[in-house]
C-alpha cells in the first residue's frame, strides 16, 4: 500500500504540467517546493536523524548557485559540467567546516553554524567578481538533449527528478549499514563506538551529504531564476529551512516534502490575506510562524508526518510481528577461536581515579578461553568501572589490560571492539525507535564494509542481506525471534537486556562482557539465558559477567572475583567464595558466633544478602 501511494504521488507530479487547466502559479509553487525539499531533506538527515543542528544550509545553496552562475555567465562553461564543479567545491568546503565545527557539542555547534553561514553570506555580497550585492544575471537556461528548460513547466520535471532521487537515495542510506550508524548519532554514540563505529567520521559524512543536497538545489535555483543575488542565501532562509524540517517531521524523509509544502503554501496565503485583514504592510507572517513553531514543539515535537504515518499504519498497516524473517543469506565469516584454556584476558593492577576518589584500586585477574568468570560485589564496588576500563570506554590511571597477548589499555572502544571484544551495558543502551532486528545488525557493523555511495545507490543488497540474516540468527538464538520488526523501545526491560546480548553476539566476539544480564528476567528466562551462555562457553567463547543474582552466578561461572570499594576482596571457585570469611563480612557486615555458616553459604542466602 505504501508503494502504491508513492507511485500515485509520482503519477500526479508527472501529469500536472501536462494539464492545460493547471495554473502557472501552481507549477511555480511546486518548483519551489521541490527546490526547498532538497535542502530540507539534508536537514532531516543532519538535524532530525543525526541530532546536529545547523542554521547555515542556505549558505551551501548559495555556494552551488554562485558557482554555476559565475562559470556559466562569465566564463561560458557548460551548466552540467558546472554542477560537478559546484559539488566538488561544496564537498571540500563542507568537509573543512565539518571537520572543525562538528567537534563542538551543545549550543556551541548551532552558534558556529550561524557564524560560518553569515560569513559565506557576506562573502557572496562583497566579492566584486560575484557582482557584490547586485549578484550575477544573464545565466543561460539548462538544455536537456536539445530541449530548453527555460520555462517553469519544463524545468519542473528536472527539479522533481532530483528531489525524488534524493528521497530515494536518503531512504536507502537510512536503511543500510551506514544509516544505522547515522541513526545512532543522536542518542547512542557511545554505545555505537563500543561496536567499532567511528562516530566522528559519520558526523562529517552526514554534514557533507546535507551540504551536497543544498548545493544541487542552488544549482537548479540559479538556472531556474536565471540570476542570483545574496539575499536568498542569508540567515533568515537558513532558519526557515530548519523550521520546515521541524514542522514536517525532522526524522522523516517524506516530512521534508510535507514541511516544505506547508510552509511555502502558508507563507504565500499569509502574505496575501494578513495585509488585508490587519490593514498593514508589516510582515506579520513571521509572528504567525513563530507561534506555529511554539505549538509544534509543544504538541508535536516529531513533526506532522509521523502523526499521519502512525494514523495510516493503524488503519492499513499489518502487524509488524507477523512479518517474515529476512531471507536466507551467506553466513558472515567468523573469527578463529583461541585454543581452549589459552589466556584471553589479563588485567594487571588497573587503577582508576576520579580526582581524589579511587574507583578501581589495582585490580588483577586473568580469564582463559572457554571460561565464564563472575565479577561480583556490593553496589558501588567498581565492577562496571572495571568493565569500562577493559572495553576502552574509560582510560585507566595506571595498570595494563591485555587481550590475546596484545595490550589494549589506552585504545579507544571502537579499536578494542575490532579485536573481538563485545559487551552489554549496566543501563540498557538501545535505539528505541529502531527495530529489534536493526539494533542487532548495528552490532555486526564491523563484519561488512559498505560505503555511503553504495548505500545511497542500493548496490549493497548482498552485504545488507547478510547482516540482517546474521542479526535474525542471533535473535532466534536468544529467544527473540518473534520480535524482529518490533521497535526496541516497546520491549520489556528484561527483553531489552536479552536484545543487548544478541547485539553483542552479532559482533562475533571472542570475549563477551555482560553487565547484569539477568536483571529484570523471570526465573525461566534466566534458565534459558544460562543455557545460551553455557553453549557459548562450549564453543570456546570467554565470558566476563557482572551479576547480583547469586543463584545464577554460582551455578554458571567457573570462577569468581569479588570486589568491594574498588579493591579485589577475593578470587576463586564459586564454592571457595561462598566459604570465604572476608566475602561474608563484606556482604553480611560481619559474622556472629551463633550464625550458622552452612546457611550463609547457601547460594539463595547470598542472593538475598545482595
Amino acid at each position: 500500500m505504501r508503494h502504491l501511494l508513492t507511485l500515485l504521488f509520482i503519477a500526479v507530479l508527472l501529469v500536472l504540467p501536462q494539464l492545460g487547466a493547471t495554473p502557472e502559479f501552481w507549477i511555480t509553487q511546486l518548483n519551489y517546493i521541490g527546490l526547498t525539499s532538497l535542502v530540507v531533506l539534508g536537514l532531516v538527515l543532519l538535524t532530525g536523524v543525526g541530532g546536529l543542528t545547523s542554521f547555515g544550509q542556505a549558505a551551501f545553496v548559495g555556494l552551488g548557485a554562485y558557482t554555476t552562475a559565475y562559470l556559466t555567465a562569465r566564463l561560458g562553461w557548460s551548466p552540467w559540467f558546472n554542477l560537478l564543479i559546484g559539488v566538488a567545491i561544496t564537498m571540500m568546503v563542507a568537509y573543512l567546516l565539518g571537520a572543525i565545527t562538528l567537534r563542538l557539542s551543545g549550543h556551541f555547534l548551532p552558534l558556529c553554524t550561524l557564524a560560518w553561514g553569515l560569513a559565506l553570506y557576506y562573502l557572496f555580497g562583497n566579492l566584486e567578481f560575484l557582482g557584490q550585492y547586485d549578484g550575477i544575471s544573464g545565466i543561460a537556461p539548462l538544455e536537456f538533449f536539445g530541449i530548453s528548460l527555460a520555462s517553469g513547466r519544463n524545468i519542473y520535471y528536472l527539479i522533481w527528478a532530483f528531489a525524488l532521487l534524493a528521497m530515494w537515495g536518503t531512504r536507502n542510506l537510512l536503511n543500510s549499514r551506514p544509516g544505522r550508524a547515522i541513526r545512532a548519532l543522536k542518542h547512542g554514540s557511545g554505545m555505537a563506538e563500543s561496536f567499532g563505529v567511528n562516530m566522528a567520521n559519520y558526523k562529517v559524512i552526514v554534514f557533507v551529504y546535507a551540504a551536497l543536497l543544498a548545493c544541487v538545489s542552488g544549482w537548479l535555483y540559479a538556472h531556474y531564476q536565471r540570476a542570483v543575488s545574496p539575499s536568498p542565501f542569508g540567515l533568515n532562509y537558513g532558519i526557515e529551512y530548519l523550521f520546515m524540517a521541524v514542522l514536517g517531521g525532522a526524522g522523516s524523509v517524506w516530512g521534508a516534502v510535507l514541511g516544505s509544502a506547508l510552509v511555502l503554501s502558508l507563507k504565500d496565503q499569509l502574505q496575501n490575506w494578513l495585509p488585508k485583514l490587519l490593514n498593514t504592510d508589516i510582515n506579520f507572517e513571521l509572528i504567525v510562524f513563530g507561534i506555529l513553531m511554539v505549538l509544534i514543539l509543544q504538541y508535536a515535537r516529531d513533526g506532522l508526518w509521523p502523526i499521519l504515518h502512525k494514523a495510516w499504519e493503524q488503519v492499513f498497516g499489518a502487524a509488524k510481528r507477523n512479518q517474515a524473517a529476512p531471507p536466507q543469506a551467506e553466513p558472515l565469516p567468523q573469527r578463529e577461536r583461541p585454543e581452549a584454556g589459552s589466556l584471553v584476558l589479563e588485567v594487571n593492577k588497573i587503577r582508576k581515579e576520579f580526582g581524589g576518589l579511587v574507583a578501581v584500586n589495582d585490580i588483577s585477574f586473568t580469564l582463559n578461553a572457554g571460561q565464564i568468570m563472575g565479577l561480583i560485589g556490593p553496589n558501588g564496588a567498581g565492577k562496571s568501572t572495571t568493565f569500562n576500563l577493559i572495553t576502552g570506554v574509560l582510560s585507566a590511571t595506571s595498570g595494563q589490560v591485555s587481550f590475546l597477548g596484545k595490550r589494549i589499555d589506552g585504545q579507544p572502544a571502537r579499536e578494542i571492539s575490532r579485536l573481538g571484544v563485545g559487551r552489554t551495558f549496566q543501563h540498557v543502551q538501545l535505539l528505541p525507535t529502531m527495530t529489534v532486528l536493526e539494533n542487532v545488525a548495528l552490532g555486526a557493523h564491523l563484519r561488512r564494509k559498505v560505503g555511503v555511495v553504495s548505500a545511497v545507490l542500493h548496490t549493497e543488497r548482498r552485504s545488507e542481506a547478510e547482516l540482517l540474516h546474521e542479526a535474525a540468527v542471533q535473535l532466534q538464538r536468544v529467544g527473540l525471534g518473534d520480535y524482529l520488526y518490533e521497535e526496541a523501545g516497546n520491549l520489556a526491560l528484561g527483553q531489552q537486556r536479552i536484545l543487548e546480548i544478541a547485539r553483542a553476539l552479532a559482533s562475533d566476539p571472542l570475549l563477551l562482557l555482560l553487565d547484569e544480564p539477568a536483571a529484570g528476567l523471570r526465573y525461566k528466562e534466566k534458565q534459558e539465558l544460562a543455557k545460551v551462555l553455557d553453549q557459548l562457553r562450549s564453543e570456546g567463547m570467554s565470558i566476563l559477567l557482572v551479576e547480583h543474582d547469586m543463584d545464577f552466578v554460582m551455578n554458571l561461572t567457573d570462577k569468581l572475583v569479588v570486589m568491594d570499594f574498588g579493591t579485589k576482596l577475593a578470587e576463586g571457585l564459586p564454592k571457595e567464595i561462598q566459604e570465604n570469611p572476608a566475602v561474608l563480612e563484606a556482604y553480611l557486615g560481619g559474622i556472629d558466633d551463633d550464625l550458622d555458616l552452612d546457611q550463609v553459604n547457601e547460594p539463595a542466602s547470598a542472593g538475598a544478602a545482595l
